[in-house]
C-alpha cells in the first residue's frame, strides 16, 4: 500500500535517487452503497448493491487553466498520445480499479500544466449512493507496479461529480495531490469550468 494522502496533501513523483517517474498509472474506484431490499424476500435475504455506471476522465488544462484536452470513455488516448483510458466499467462491480487511466508523463505535451481527475454520473447517480471512492497512482515504470499512494473519499453528498485529484508540473517532474471537491456534471465536460477553478 502507498502513502495514504488526506483531502488537500500532496506528493512528489520523484524517487529517492533523484529521477522522475516516467510511466503512472492512476486507478479509481467505487462501490455501490447496498440498499435495503423491498418485499417479503428483501427482509430475508438482505439488501443488495445496485449497480452504479460512473465515469473516469482527465482534463489536461495549460498554465493558464485553459483546457487543452480530455480523455474519457469517448476519446480513450489524448491528442498526443500521452495518456491513455483502458476503457468504460458500466457497474462499479468488482474489487480493486474499476476505471483506469494510464500516463506516459515524459510524453506530455509541454504546453499542459495539470492533469485533473474526475469522475462523473451520467445516469445522474448521486455520490449518496456511492462508498468507497478512491483515486490511486501506481509506479509502472519501476519493478512490480508498486501503489505510490492512495486517496479514499470520505464525504458522501448529492452531488452527481467529484473532482478527485490531480497531477501538476513541479520543476522538471510532476506532483500528485489529492482534492475530494464534489461537481455536479453526467459528462467530463460539464467539469471543465470547476475543475480550472480548483488549479
Amino acid at each position: 500500500m502507498g502513502l495514504s494522502l488526506q483531502k488537500g496533501q500532496g506528493l512528489s513523483l520523484t524517487k529517492k535517487d533523484g529521477s522522475g517517474m516516467t510511466q503512472v498509472r492512476l486507478g479509481l474506484g467505487w462501490d455501490a452503497v447496498e440498499q435495503p431490499r423491498k418485499g417479503l424476500f428483501g427482509s430475508l435475504f438482505g439488501g443488495g448493491a445496485t449497480e452504479i455506471d460512473l465515469d473516469a476522465s482527465a482534463i489536461l488544462y495549460n498554465a493558464g487553466r485553459q483546457p487543452l484536452d480530455t480523455v474519457f470513455f469517448n476519446q480513450l488516448t489524448s491528442k498526443d498520445g500521452s495518456i491513455r483510458h483502458t476503457g468504460d466499467n458500466l457497474t462499479g462491480a468488482g474489487e480493486g480499479d474499476d476505471e483506469t487511466i494510464m500516463v506516459n508523463l515524459p510524453s506530455v505535451n509541454g504546453a499542459v500544466e495539470h492533469i485533473v481527475f474526475v469522475i462523473t454520473s451520467y445516469s445522474q447517480q448521486t455520490f449518496n449512493e456511492v462508498r468507497n471512492a478512491f483515486c490511486r497512482i501506481v509506479d509502472d515504470s519501476a519493478a512490480g507496479s508498486p501503489e505510490v499512494a492512495r486517496y479514499t473519499l470520505t464525504e458522501q453528498g448529492p452531488t452527481t461529480g467529484m473532482i478527485m485529484a490531480k497531477l501538476s508540473r513541479e520543476g522538471a517532474g510532476w506532483k500528485f495531490t489529492a482534492i475530494g471537491q464534489p461537481a455536479n456534471g453526467r459528462t467530463v465536460g460539464d467539469l471543465v469550468g470547476p475543475s480550472a477553478a480548483v488549479l
